[in-house]
């Protein structure tokens, strides 16, 4: 049996997690045993919903309870320090967008995961979206791939990190199109209630627009991709179940061990987020 144990609960994404492995079964013998944050509402809502027994306080308290875990968190600032221990301890860790707030951090975690020997995987649900790699097959016949740009719900202001918070949404279907390469030449732009940046990738000009929701909705995600004849324009969709896609990917590299992709690739969306709220 894998025990899974799940740290930031108030994120609404631990609601699926718990869902897909402890009501539908979806993953044999993998199972959420305990949750940490306390003796929350939302803990006590998960723990009857899973049939979930083992609620406590901190990350270090799952050490000696699990084999791994999901750090689920909104704000990304707290994403080191609840996973560092875990990885530390060698266990299995998910870190729910964004890996961090910095790249400093971010190495951090990394380094944790490589002392300890157990699979660290991070991502944003965008990034796994299935029309991502529809796209990239359509761009076989438009020569080399000369832009790319992505538009996205988020907002600068936001109380979870500002655009850290859905900004990894807009930037990492981007770099996972283009193979995770790393990011220079980054530049920003400020409005009332968007934010564009533009920098290099490679050859690729990417420009990646956050626009603040209002009270009426928010933009969908979108993909613009050019190459030397031609272009391929879709919205990037989710389904009803889009964190069933990460879940699996992560439970995956857990039972075999394997990350599942190579860790130097959790930096660039965070140097890059990091660099356009510097300049802001």
């Amino acid at each position: 049996m894998l025990r899974i144990g799940v740290i930031g609960t108030e994120n609404s994404h631990t609601d699926h997690f718990v869902r897909h492995l402890n009501v539908e079964g979806r993953h044999e013998g993998c199972r959420v045993v305990v949750l940490a944050g306390g003796d929350t509402e939302k803990n006590r809502q998960l723990a009857v919903a899973g049939q979930i027994d083992d609620i406590v306080e901190t990350a270090e308290d799952l050490v000696d309870r699990v084999d791994a875990a999901i750090v689920a968190d909104r704000h990304g600032g707290l994403h080191r320090s609840h996973a560092e221990p875990l990885l530390d301890a060698g266990k299995h860790v998910f870190v729910d967008k964004p890996t961090a707030l910095t790249v400093a951090d971010t190495k951090a975690i990394i380094a944790a995961a490589e002392r300890g020997g157990g699979v660290l995987g991070s991502w944003s649900a965008v990034r796994l979206s299935p029309t991502v790699d529809e796209i990239r097959a359509a761009t076989s016949g438009l020569g080399d791939i000369q832009t790319v740009a992505v538009t996205g719900p988020a907002d600068r202001d936001d109380p979870h990190a500002g655009l850290f918070f859905y900004g990894s949404h807009v930037v990492e279907p981007a770099l996972e199109l283009l193979g995770n390469p790393d990011v220079t030449d980054v530049h920003t732009l400020g409005a009332a209630d968007s934010v564009t940046a533009t920098a290099r990738a490679g050859d690729v000009q990417l420009s990646l627009s956050f626009v603040r929701p209002d009270t009426h909705g928010r933009v969908p995600w979108h993909m613009v991709v050019a190459g030397r004849h031609g272009l391929v324009a879709r919205e990037l969709e989710l389904g009803a179940d889009y964190n069933a896609r990460g879940l699996a990917r992560f439970i995956d590299a857990a039972l075999s061990g394997v990350p599942p992709m190579p860790y130097e690739q959790l930096l660039p969306p965070v140097q890059l987020l990091e660099t356009v709220v510097a300049q802001l």
